[in-house]
């Protein structure tokens, strides 16, 4: 509890000057070991291990200041940074020093830096160093110093802004002074006006009263030691130099090293004293920054002359002086600040040109009201002229039409932003132009005929309609058909034709479509739509899908045939009653036309009896003859059907008075039937008949050699035929002509009194068999048949 409260006691009046990285403060010069510089709050959680804080490094290098203390406050860790017991600050010499600390919490790390500049106290100014002491300050001077020259610069910090005045109080009487030294205002010690000359050796000592303010004042020592005439010189290669540095450069950089020629040499700036912006080594040298050279901030830094002075350690007077001229060029530290940052635009593709997308607003931070330089670099865009930068205004410069492929939607650039420093910096502005699509042309399709036969199946596709749209994306569009017929229908996406029910030519042969076409996707309203229309025309062909109908279908004929003379038996009368407009047909005899005693001339079934001869009936005969009528004229496929005339021909004698002709007549209720007989088709596979084809080539091998043993044993039997082998294949010849005589479908007709042996071995007629499809050879006097 004591020590709780502590801490509380410690930390409550400085409670108010807690402050987070980064954080600047202000210390005196008069602050020495152990002081408080600064307590910084940073905030943890307590479920994370214990935090801590580091010094990382100090800018320039120094041991002034001890590692920071951590300590848990009121919920917030404070740190605490203290000088430590090397600290002297001297506000002459560094007057600015930054720290980098870190502070870790767990996972969590962060840095940042502590700014420390040390202020001059003016209130803590008094004789101090070796001036002070009871020794005093020992100079050495050659004797042949000029006179009057300044032989010491008594530097009290502070003083010159207090109006200080300085006084010799020793006395200075002759002979042992060549004459009296003088001091002024600036604290510089001056030799006599009548030199040293001839004083070697001798040391004089001279007392020197400060005094400023009201009643302060303070004493010390100088002690002058005249050296003779040195035997070696100091010199410096060049009496002047001109150095150009950065303004960027940090505290304790170095700028330059001097160089001069002697023995045990030291260095010191001799003007101005003090120097508050360079110091210079000692040892070696090397003139330093003490602190940042900013041109924006400190004012009479541009140009620093800088007068330093070398000399011999063990003779001050053997010494030379060089100029410096530093020159503190400006640096570009800072680019270009724009507003906004990120330039995104949206616009439709119909925007005039002219159109302000956007203005940027820029500055620099290095030298505010400069004039700045803006580009236009395009990043990704098809048409680069589509964007113009004028100062500091985005417009649009030509149309922007997107309804090409890939023309814009988004046009990707950015601004770039230049000063006129050294180096020169830029800054760059990413500009985003999103163009809209605008649904600016309605879609259009081209009317179109297409042609169907009329036993076409459902769903046959009877070809497409072609819409067209300019905008983008192209042709994206639907097709409807409002109120059409129910017979097509139109694909939505495709716009394909199909048949859906079935069309009969006779009943309608034209359709009429209206389609139409809609837009969609074209806009960034999804709801705005264009449409248009056209007009499709569907002609249905004729297929002949009727078979022509005969009235009537059977007919019995009884004609009286003059001998030597034709005459006309009937006329056939066909029709196809579902279509009247044909009137062409064919009719041919296909059966019962044995002795082709008939023939036919159109329609007309007529008797030819110009052939005389041994075949001339003397008895009646009966012919049932089959009439074929087929449609005829371009339309396939060709249907036909039979008609069936019974003719019972009578021979006329010479002593026949008349001729008269019985005809018979079915009734209507006797309808030949027709038998429809569907041979299937089959077509292999390419591979099937390559594999068919070889295996047909060594099976007729296979024959071949067979056939060839076979003929070879016949041979062998012919030479020594025997009656029972002749008897054997007689009956074998005799069973082959009865078996075709069995497969005759033509009418029994009366056989002539010719021999049948020889009218049966010949044949003056081929034909193929309608319904099984072969082949066969036949004769026209008795219709005997044989097969191929």
């Amino acid at each position: 509890m004591v020590l709780l409260r502590l801490l509380v006691f410690l930390f409550a009046p400085v409670v108010s000057d807690l402050c987070s990285l980064p954080c600047f403060i202000n210390v005196s010069e008069s602050q020495g070991p152990g002081t408080i510089l600064q307590f910084l709050s940073f905030n943890c959680s307590s479920y994370t291990p214990t935090p801590t804080l580091e010094l990382l490094n100090v800018q320039p290098p120094t041991t002034f200041f001890n590692p920071p203390s951590l300590a848990r406050w009121q919920g917030t860790y404070v740190g605490k940074l203290t000088l430590s017991s090397s600290a002297r600050l001297d506000a002459l010499m560094v007057n600015h020093y930054k720290l980098q600390l870190k502070f870790t919490c767990g996972n969590h790390v962060m840095e940042g830096s502590l700014s420390v500049d040390v202020q001059r106290d003016l209130s803590h100014i008094q004789c101090a160093g070796q001036f002070a002491s009871p020794a005093g300050e020992m100079i050495q001077v050659p004797e042949t110093v000029t006179p009057g020259a300044r032989l010491y610069t008594l530097l009290l910090p502070g003083l010159e802004l207090h109006g200080a005045q300085m006084s010799i109080i020793s006395a200075q009487d002759l002979p042992h002074f060549p004459g009296p030294f003088s001091i002024n205002e600036q604290g510089w010690l001056q030799a006599p006006s009548q030199g040293l000359l001839g004083q070697a050796q001798k040391v004089f000592q001279l007392q020197i009263s400060v005094s400023f303010g009201q009643r302060q004042s303070c004493q010390g020592m100088v002690i002058v030691k005249v050296l003779p005439v040195p035997s070696s010189q100091v010199s410096f290669l060049e009496q002047a130099q001109n150095i150009t540095i950065p303004e960027n450069l940090a505290p304790g950089s170095e700028v330059v090293q001097v160089q001069a020629r002697g023995v045990d040499l030291h260095y010191e700036i001799l003007s101005p004293v003090p120097s508050p912006l360079f110091s210079i080594g000692r040892a070696d040298g090397v003139v330093r920054t003490t602190t940042p050279l900013e041109l924006a901030r400190t004012s009479g830094t541009a140009v620093s002359r800088l007068q330093v002075k070398a000399f011999e350690q063990g003779r001050p007077w053997a010494s030379a002086k060089l100029n410096l001229t530093m020159n503190v060029q400006l640096v570009n530290l800072w680019p270009p600040r724009c507003l906004p940052a990120l330039l995104v635009s949206q616009i439709p593709e119909t925007a005039p040109v002219g159109t302000v997308l956007n203005t940027l607003t820029c500055e620099d931070p290095d030298s505010v009201g400069a004039t700045l330089d803006y580009k236009l670099w395009f990043r990704s865009s098809s048409n680069p002229a589509s964007l113009c930068l004028y100062d500091r205004v985005l417009e649009v410069n030509a149309t922007l039409d997107c309804d090409t492929p890939g023309a814009c939607f988004q046009h990707a650039a950015s601004i770039l932003v230049l000063d006129g420093g050294q180096p020169q910096m830029t800054t760059e502005v990413p500009v985003l132009v999103m163009v809209t699509p605008i649904n600016e042309f309605s879609p259009a399709c081209a009317p179109r005929t297409f042609r169907v036969q009329e036993d076409a199946a459902p769903h046959t596709l009877l070809g497409s309609v072609v819409g067209t749209d300019m905008d983008y994306p192209h042709d994206n569009i639907e097709y409807y058909t409002p109120g059409g017929p129910t017979t097509f229908a139109v694909d939505r996406l495709s716009g394909e034709v199909h048949l859906l029910g079935p069309l009969d030519y006779e009943q309608q042969r034209l359709y009429r479509l209206t389609v139409l076409v809609i837009d969609h996707g074209q806009d960034q309203n999804p709801n705005h739509h264009r449409s248009g229309s056209c007009t499709i025309t569907i002609e249905v062909e004729d297929v002949n899908d009727h078979a022509p109908e005969c009235e009537p279908p059977f007919q019995e004929l009884t004609i009286y045939a003059p001998l030597g003379r034709s005459m006309e038996v009937t006329k056939v009368s066909c029709r196809i009653p579902q279509e009247p407009q044909r009137l062409t047909y064919s009719y041919s005899i296909v059966g019962g036309n044995s002795q082709n005693r008939f023939i036919l001339q159109g329609a007309i079934l007529v008797h030819s009896d110009l052939v005389l001869g041994p075949f001339w009936p003397e008895q009646p005969r009966t012919y049932e003859l089959l009439i074929c009528v087929a449609d005829a004229g371009p339309s396939t496929p060709h249907l036909s059907t039979t008609a069936t005339i019974i003719v019972h021909l009578v021979p006329r004698r010479a002593s026949t008075v008349a001729t008269s002709t019985h005809r018979t007549i079915v009734p209507s209720t006797m309808t030949p039937m027709l038998v429809t007989d569907t041979e299937a088709f089959w077509q292999p596979q390419p591979w099937f008949v390559v594999v068919l084809t070889a295996t047909g080539a060594l099976l007729l091998l296979a024959l071949g050699w067979l056939l060839g043993r076979l003929l070879q044993g016949l041979a062998q039997l012919l030479q020594a035929p025997s009656k029972p082998a002749q008897a054997l294949l007689l009956n074998s010849i005799q069973g082959t002509e009865g078996s075709i005589e069995g497969f005759m479908e033509a009418p029994k007709m009366e056989m002539s009194q010719a021999p049948s042996s020889v009218m049966s071995l010949h044949f003056d007629g081929r034909a193929k068999d309608s319904r099984t499809g072969r082949d066969y050879l036949f004769n026209t006097h008795t219709g005997a048949r044989r097969w191929l």
